[in-house]
This record gives C-alpha cells, sequence and structure tokens, in this order.
C-alpha cells in the first residue's frame, strides 16, 4: 500500500484535485484495496443520494473518498493506521482537512466486509437533512 505524501500548500495554489497528483491519484485508483473496491460499489452513481468522488485529493493530501456537496471524507484504514508514526499522520492530515470544513469517517477495512450496513447507516447519518 503506498503512503500519501504531504507537501505544504502554496498561497494561490489549486486546492482540489491539483494536476501534480493526477498520474498519483490514477495509481491509487488502479490499485485499490479490497476494501476500498467493496465500498465503492455502494458509493458510486450516487445510490446513497449523494455523489461521491475516489481517491480525489484536497490540497496535499488523497482521500479514499469524499462526498464534496456534504463536506464528508470516508477513510478505511488498514493495519498500518496502527502504527504509531501514521497515526501522528494521520492527526496531522485530519487537523488540515477539518479546518477547511470537512468531516472525517475512518472505518477499518474489516467492517466493509462484516458489516457494510453499519458502515452505510453511519456514512448516512451525517448528512445533511
Amino acid at each position: 500500500m503506498y503512503s500519501r505524501i504531504y507537501i505544504p500548500l502554496k498561497m494561490n495554489q489549486k486546492l482540489y484535485n491539483k494536476n501534480e497528483l493526477k498520474a498519483y491519484r490514477a495509481e491509487l485508483r488502479n490499485k485499490s484495496t479490497s476494501a476500498e473496491v467493496t465500498l465503492w460499489n455502494f458509493l458510486k452513481n450516487s445510490q446513497l443520494g449523494r455523489k461521491f468522488r475516489r481517491q480525489h485529493s484536497i490540497g496535499n493530501y488523497i482521500t479514499d473518498f469524499c462526498c464534496p456537496s456534504e463536506k464528508i471524507i470516508i477513510e478505511l484504514d488498514g493495519n498500518v493506521h496502527g502504527e504509531y508514526s501514521q497515526i501522528e499522520k494521520d492527526e496531522i492530515r485530519a487537523k488540515y482537512l477539518e479546518d477547511l470544513g470537512f468531516r472525517i469517517l475512518r472505518f477499518e477495512n474489516r467492517l466493509v466486509f462484516q458489516e457494510p450496513d453499519y458502515v452505510l447507516n453511519e456514512i448516512k447519518n451525517v448528512f445533511h437533512k
């Protein structure tokens, strides 16, 4: 699995889907985990009533899934996210994205397979009514 890279954002720089991250976003889409593919099958084509994007970049971060209209980011976490160094990076990333007004939902990969209804209900519960 590829780690996400943080590059400081400069003044007047494009915030969403920056061109310099396009190839990396495509690579991540092409090498999606089985959990990401499974969740994407539930999210694509506005099946939850909202449009989601996968491997959507915000600033210099690439999110697993993003619903821009609701300002929701969904991240699926595998084993690497339990390591101390990754926890620190995730906290810095979360702070940056939350400061932009996004709400981040994190789910362990196993939940996508074992409790898909729970995951989908948690996502729907944060939609603005």
